[in-house]
């Protein structure tokens, strides 16, 4: 009599054991499902495919080549679904308010999957910025074996002998406004940077969580830069999918990989790549969903001994497909390990540690280009995304001071409590250098769901006022602004923080060199203005945004909803 194929996780069990299970098996057959299939292990392939945004829309061809890799190695593929906001397409509306409660969705998709189903693994492939850090927290929460497959970077666009991406879009409407661009050059920038699939082409946010996934072991190396149209992205999915095979048969989990070493990996590259202010808050709440310790001041002390070593856009010139033909992540990370920046004993997702993945990577860069500096010569010594502190953000806040000359101003408040009357004034001319502009009521509970400002911030810069204008919100910063710009200010306005009390006129500081963010004024005066102070009505009582809203832990602590 032949004997059983051996069963490769005790999960599949459920469905192999037991006639209490008959019923089980019976809904399997009628998905075609043959009795050898039983003893297989089931992959959940999460599927962010959709028709809503380029940087999603081809991600189904990658689906496709992952579950025929999981079949070829001897597993069952079972798709489903997560869904995604376009943040480029939702800024600036009120549909940019549902951007970060997707992450979260995203994350339930997942666990609710995996759990729901007793999935032996799963394949996460995503696109747009949320989907990152959503396909993470639900891989965590799970906890079976798992990768992460990103879509893919999208080509640049050209207008004029130049590169474009989205942000090219967003800055080119102040241009516009400020009387430095013609009407018809903003409507060829508009309907040629965005080429066709794949995500914001820069070191935005889907591009710095994809290069932090690497970094952190959960995806494969070079698969981070890739671009979405390009042949290698599908052969990267199919080698991805028969190591998550190999990882289910050998039970190495996400928790095992996804520790406070790795984490501070994927930080490390976060800082020498000039990667979005979004990747604080994402990671802070990927390290909740892992179990693991650390802080808003983790990303500090990384900061002070990690240098910036990538010249990439926004502050600086290139683009993510530009990384990938200077060496990708991949040298990024073996010139940080080289100088005992990285842990090299850290564990990947194909059983290897970091060290033996980056063995055959050259320690320094290629000399025929400019987008990796070598260590002797870094964009900047240390890193650009500086905690600051003080009497506005007690709890900490969120700088960006990559491209600035002199992080540091005092000047008057120009105070908005949203973010439309704020971006009308800038175009209206409202807005002159040295003033401070602070958009609040915009956290996870005031907005709600944090919404991002690049529309404010890119006005800004299109009007040459990037440097000389500070704007602090308790919302988000898009992964494509740059600027005298501080974000994630906690506690929020909304929960009676020192932002809500800032008075237009009042003096602010913002100085990234003694890491603080002040409101000059008394202490007496705070106090007094608090005492009157009443927090608003909710701006949703049902539905998704007010579950939200009443759920959301603070900034400083990721915006999780299970922070009990």
């Amino acid at each position: 009599m032949a004997t059983q194929p051996v069963v490769l996780n005790p999960r599949s069990k459920n469905i192999t054991e037991g006639k209490s299970r008959a019923p089980n098996r019976s809904m399997y057959y009628a998905m075609g499902y043959q009795a050898e299939d039983f003893y297989k292990p089931m992959v959940g392939v999460a599927n962010g495919h959709s028709t809503i945004t380029p940087c999603n829309s081809g991600l189904q061809k990658l689906a496709n080549a992952a579950v025929a890799a999981i079949e070829d190695a001897g597993g069952n593929a079972q798709v489903f679904g997560t869904p995604t906001i376009s943040d480029g397409m939702s800024m600036g509306t009120e549909g940019m308010k549902y951007s970060l409660v997707s992450r979260e969705v995203i994350s339930d998709c997942i666990e609710t999957c995996v759990q729901g189903q007793w999935m032996d693994g799963v394949l996460v492939v995503g696109g747009c910025d949320k989907n990152m850090p959503g396909g993470m927290m639900g891989m965590l929460r799970a906890n079976v074996p798992a990768i992460f497959v990103y879509g893919g970077t999208i080509l640049p666009g050209h207008y004029q002998g130049k590169d474009l991406n989205i942000v090219s879009v967003f800055e080119a409407v102040g241009e516009n406004a400020a009387g430095r661009m013609s009407d018809e050059d903003l409507l060829e920038i508009e309907r040629r940077a965005v080429p066709g699939t794949g995500s914001c082409g820069g070191m935005y946010t889907a591009n710095t969580m994809s290069s932090a996934f690497e970094a952190l072991g959960m995806s494969l190396p070079y698969s981070s830069t890739m671009a979405n149209p390009h042949e290698e992205k599908v052969d990267s999915t199919r080698e991805s999918a028969r190591l998550l095979i190999e990882a289910i048969k050998r039970d190495l989990k996400p928790r095992d990989i996804v520790t406070r070493k790795s984490i501070e990996n994927a930080v490390a590259v976060i800082m020498a790549i000039g990667g979005s202010t979004n990747a604080v808050l994402h990671f802070l709440a990927i390290a909740h969903a892992a179990g693991v310790e650390w802080t808003i001041d983790d990303f500090e002390r990384v900061r002070q001994k990690t240098p910036v070593l990538c010249d990439l856009k926004p502050s600086g010139q290139y683009l993510a497909v530009d990384l990938h033909r200077a060496g990708g992540i991949p040298q990024v990370m073996k010139t940080l390990l080289s100088a005992g920046l990285l842990h090299g004993d850290c564990i990947t997702i194909s059983g290897q540690t970091i060290a033996e993945v980056l063995k055959e990577v050259p320690a320094a860069p290629r000399a025929d280009q400019n987008v990796i500096r070598p260590l002797s010569n870094p964009m900047y010594q240390q890193g650009h995304l500086a905690i600051l502190k003080g009497n506005l953000a007690p709890e900490g806040c969120v700088a960006k001071i990559t491209g600035l000359k002199n992080p540091v101003i005092t000047g008057p408040a120009r105070v908005f409590d949203d973010e439309q009357s704020g971006l009308a004034a800038i175009l209206a001319g409202k807005i002159v250098a040295g003033d401070i502009m602070v958009l609040r009521y915009l956290g996870p509970k005031g907005g709600p769901g944090m919404p991002e400002m690049l529309a404010p911030t890119g006005a800004l810069v299109g009007q040459g006022l990037g440097e000389s204008v500070g704007l602090i919100t308790d919302g988000r910063f898009s992964g494509g602004t740059w600027g005298m710009v501080v974000g994630h200010v906690a506690p929020e306005a909304a929960v009676g923080g020192t932002i809500a009390f800032i008075e237009e006129g009042d003096s602010v500081t913002i100085d990234a060199h003694q890491l603080l963010l002040q409101l000059n004024v008394s202490d007496e005066e705070i106090a007094r203005r608090r005492s009157v102070w009443k927090a608003p009505r909710p701006r949703y009582t049902r539905g998704v945004q007010a579950k939200f809203a009443f759920n959301a832990s603070t900034a400083s602590k990721g915006a999780v909803l299970d922070n009990y």
